[in-house]
């Protein structure tokens, strides 16, 4: 009992004790606050010298050799504690202030690097200070395990250092597109010491070993721009002087919404022979992911321009076929303009010969000069008009809310439901659009109900295109928008027959 008095008493025990008790206070009560947690140990570290120093216990000099006991027990805890709450303290400076040129990701890794240090200092200062450990020894002979680890752990260890190469060098970042040359692409998603992440077209994630990144050639897509240049080829039948058909490239160009227009897309003529005229068309997205999408709209927009201006699309080199090809395109020319834009309209494509022939001859042609205004927001149009040649664009609010490319289709507002358009119709080059009057139409949805349902897909598309303000509307309009606008639409017929 009197041992335990004595031993509670010592000034080294109690000492001990307390810088045990408060350092483990101070990290429960502390966590998850990185500034409040530096500024409670580095009180802390300042009281418990100002305690050490005054028990007579220095704790950067090693303790005089002693027979074990609890008195120099209690004191090595308490010179553990003060190194470690030195290195806290130093480890929380380093994670609070040091920040570099402000790029979070290199700061990062700095940090880690010095706190890393900072422990490893800490730890063979203990060894050494506190229990009298020759440092140089244990050196030595971590020198070996080190060799043995390195051996066992040499993948690791080569993913480990190549993952600080690429984070100093910095070849790509978070966010950037990036591809190798065995053909492996994607968006970097998350980048560590160990690998790399990866997601790609797919929607599949990819892990790539930071040792075989290192090695590779690669391509950032994203650097030193985001935005991205793609190029895209192709072939059409010389029924028309080369820059004609390089003028017909260009509107489908302008007719994307999907592409930059800075830097401008460009039509260049590649080649000519007696089969086909080859073009590139070279354009920009806002970065590699959305080039998937851009080629698909520009493939549909260079088939219906070039529908629309009767020009046919030529077979690869090799494959043949190309004066039976032109010849086509030539019969095809010698057909009336308003049967043919019916033939690549979809809207009418299950019609006879002769529905379209009369549909046909009830189309009056109208040229609208660039710039020009052909529909206000809110006007009533009455007649249903289909785009030849040409682009418009459909403003709402002072926003651009989508295109009209021939064969598109505007005027069904007001001419099966009696409402106002749902933006500005504006002309961004010389535009052909035959008008279909109420009269012509009214007998052909009387008779074919299906064109109703098929504007009335039209009417979804277009509403919710203006109701996202210009973001990219769905490819599929909601199924009970359709049917509630065709149902509305059959309503208007009706009502258009019985007034009739």
């Amino acid at each position: 009992m009197d041992d335990l008095r004595t031993l509670a008493v010592d000034p080294a025990v109690q000492t001990g004790v307390a810088a045990a008790l408060g350092a483990l206070g101070l990290h429960l009560a502390l966590r998850g606050r990185p500034v409040r947690h530096l500024a409670g140990h580095a009180v802390f570290f300042l009281l418990l010298t100002a305690l050490l120093m005054a028990q007579g216990i220095v704790p950067y000099e090693a303790s005089p050799e002693a027979p074990p006991s609890l008195h120099a027990a209690f004191a090595s805890l308490a010179k553990v504690v003060w190194w470690s709450s030195a290195a806290l303290c130093l480890a929380g400076v380093v994670r609070v202030f040091l920040i570099f040129e402000r790029r979070p990701r290199e700061g990062r890794l700095v940090q880690d690097l010095l706190v890393g240090l900072i422990y490893v200092g800490a730890t063979l200062s203990v060894v050494a200070n506190v229990f009298s450990f020759p440092v140089g020894t244990l050196i030595a002979t971590s020198g070996i395990v080190a060799i043995i680890l390195g051996l066992a752990l040499q993948s690791t260890l080569a993913d480990l250092f190549s993952g600080i190469a690429l984070n100093i060098s910095r070849p790509y970042g978070v966010g950037d597109w990036i591809s190798l040359a065995n053909g492996i692409e994607g968006r970097v998603i998350e980048t560590n010491w160990r690998a790399t992440y990866l997601m790609n077209s797919g929607n599949d994630l990819v892990i790539l070993p930071n040792s075989s990144l290192a090695k590779a050639s690669l391509t950032n897509a994203s650097g030193p721009e985001r935005r991205h240049g793609v190029k895209l080829p192709v072939r059409v039948v010389p029924t028309l002087a080369p820059l004609a058909i390089a003028r017909v490239m260009r509107d489908a160009l302008s007719s994307s919404t999907l592409i930059l227009g800075n830097p401008p897309p460009g039509v260049h003529v590649k080649a000519l022979d007696a089969h086909a005229v080859e073009l590139e068309l070279s354009f920009h997205v806002p970065e590699l992911g959305g080039s998937a999408a851009a080629k698909d709209e520009l493939f549909d927009l260079v088939y219906r321009h070039a529908k629309a201006a009767g020009l046919h699309l030529a077979p690869p080199p090799g494959a043949g076929g190309g004066t039976d090809d032109g010849a086509d395109a030539v019969v095809a020319a010698h057909r009336p303009m308003s049967l043919r834009l019916l033939d690549a309209v979809a809207l009418f494509a299950g019609l006879t010969e002769a529905e379209k022939s009369a549909l046909a001859d009830t189309m009056v042609a109208r040229t609208y000069r660039k710039g020009e205004v052909v529909a206000q927001e809110g006007d009533v149009l009455s007649a249903l008009m289909i785009v030849r040649s040409g682009v418009l664009t459909l403003t709402r609010g002072g926003e651009e809310t989508g295109r009209l490319a021939p064969g598109d289709v505007f005027g069904e507002e007001g001419l099966l439901m009696g409402e106002g358009e749902l933006g500005t119709i504006r002309a961004l080059t010389v535009v052909v659009a035959f008008e279909i009057s109420k009269a012509g139409l009214m007998p052909l949805l009387q008779d074919r109900p299906g064109i109703a349902d098929e504007l009335g897909a039209v009417l979804a598309r277009r509403r919710e295109a203006g109701h996202l303000h210009g973001e990219a509307a769905r490819e599929t309009p909601h199924p009970g928008s359709m049917m509630r606008l065709a149902e509305r639409i059959r309503s208007y017929i009706q009502q258009y027959r019985s007034n009739g």
